[in-house]
C-alpha cells in the first residue's frame, strides 16, 4: 500500500487545530477534503500528530540521571508539581538550573525526555506541570489543550516566576537559572522573561508566540529564539519582536530554520519533526545555556 502523501496544507490545518481552537471533527473533515477521503485522512493524522508511544531518547530508568516528582509553592495560593532531574554524578557539583516548559499538551513523556536530555548536558532540570493545580496533565491530549487554554495568563506567568525562585535554591544549584520552552511553552518563556527581570539569566523559546512589545524592555535575560521557516502563524510576529529587543538593548539571537515546521523539535511527530533543524537548534541551545549558566 502506497503511504499517504502529506502536504503543507495538511500540516497547517493540524497546526490550526492544535493552536486556534479548531475542533477534531472539523480537522478530520478538512483532512478528508485535502487527502481525498476519510480513509486517507485517518491514515494521515497519526503521521502528523505526536505519538505518546514514541520511544524516548533517554529512557526514564537511565542510570545516568536521577529523577523524581517534587512540589513547590506557586505564584498564588496553590502548589505546583513537576519532574526534577539531575545528572547522577552531580552530588559534589554545583550546576546551572533550567526550567523546561511544556507544550499545550501538558507535561507529557516527551517533555520528561527533553528534561533528561538536558540533565545529561550537565544541568539540574525542572519540568513543571502547569496543569498540576487542576489535577495534573490528563492522558487525553484534547482535554489537556482545553485545560491549557483555560489557564489565566497572569497567574501562569506568576507560577513560572515562582518556579525560577524555587530552582535558584535547589540543592546543588549555583543560583543561575535559565528556561527552555516549546510551542505554548515557548510563548511562556517569552512571557516569563518579561516578568522575571534579573532572576532569569537565559531564555530559549522554540517557536513561541511573542510577548507584547511594550513588555520587552523589562527583559534582562539573554534570549535565544528558534523558529520554523514554514511556520507562518508564529513567524509573523518576529519583526516586531526583534525590533523591540534591539530597542531595549536585550542580548538576543534569532534563528529561522528554512525547511522546518512548527514543532520541528518534537521527535514524536513523524512529519513535523526535522532532525537537521532540531539537532542544530539543540546544539545552539546547550551552548548558550552553558555559557550563561556555567
Amino acid at each position: 500500500m502506497t503511504p499517504p502523501k502529506i502536504t503543507q496544507a495538511m500540516i497547517d490545518l493540524y497546526d490550526h487545530f492544535t493552536h486556534e481552537g479548531l475542533d477534531r471533527r472539523a480537522l478530520m473533515t478538512g483532512l478528508a477534503r485535502l487527502a481525498g477521503g476519510t480513509a486517507a485522512a485517518a491514515a494521515i493524522l497519526p503521521l502528523i500528530e505526536s505519538s505518546p508511544a514514541a520511544a524516548s531518547i533517554v529512557a526514564a530508568d537511565d542510570k545516568r540521571v536521577i529523577a523524581k516528582t517534587v512540589e513547590w509553592p506557586g505564584g498564588t495560593v496553590h502548589r505546583l508539581s513537576g519532574y526534577l532531574v539531575r545528572p547522577a554524578v552531580s552530588n559534589k557539583l554545583t550546576l546551572g538550573a533550567v526550567m523546561v516548559i511544556h507544550e499545550n499538551r501538558g507535561l507529557t513523556e516527551h517533555i520528561r525526555d527533553v528534561a533528561r536530555r538536558l540533565a545529561l548536558e550537565g544541568f539540574i532540570v525542572l519540568a513543571p506541570d502547569f496543569l498540576s493545580p487542576d489535577g495534573g496533565t490528563p492522558a487525553d491530549e484534547d482535554k489537556a489543550r482545553a485545560m491549557i487554554g483555560a489557564l489565566g495568563r497572569d497567574a501562569t506567568v506568576a507560577d513560572g516566576v515562582a518556579t525560577l525562585d524555587y530552582m535558584a535554591k535547589i540543592r546543588g544549584a549555583n543560583a543561575r537559572v535559565g528556561t527552555v520552552g516549546f510551542c505554548w511553552g515557548g510563548g511562556m518563556v517569552n512571557a516569563v522573561a518579561c516578568a522575571a527581570g534579573a532572576r532569569l539569566r537565559a531564555a530559549v523559546a522554540y517557536y513561541g508566540p511573542q510577548p507584547p512589545v511594550a513588555l520587552v524592555p523589562a527583559i534582562k535575560a539573554r534570549m535565544l529564539l528558534h523558529y520554523g521557516g514554514l511556520d507562518q502563524r508564529i513567524d509573523a510576529g518576529i519583526p516586531a519582536y526583534e525590533a523591540a529587543l534591539k530597542a531595549a538593548n536585550v542580548k538576543y539571537e534569532i534563528f529561522v530554520y528554512p525547511d522546518a515546521n512548527h514543532a520541528f523539535n518534537n521527535d514524536t511527530s513523524a512529519e513535523r519533526y526535522n532532525k537537521a533543524a532540531a539537532d542544530l537548534a539543540w546544539s545552539r541551545t546547550t551552548a548558550m545555556l552553558h555559557d550563561s549558566l556555567g
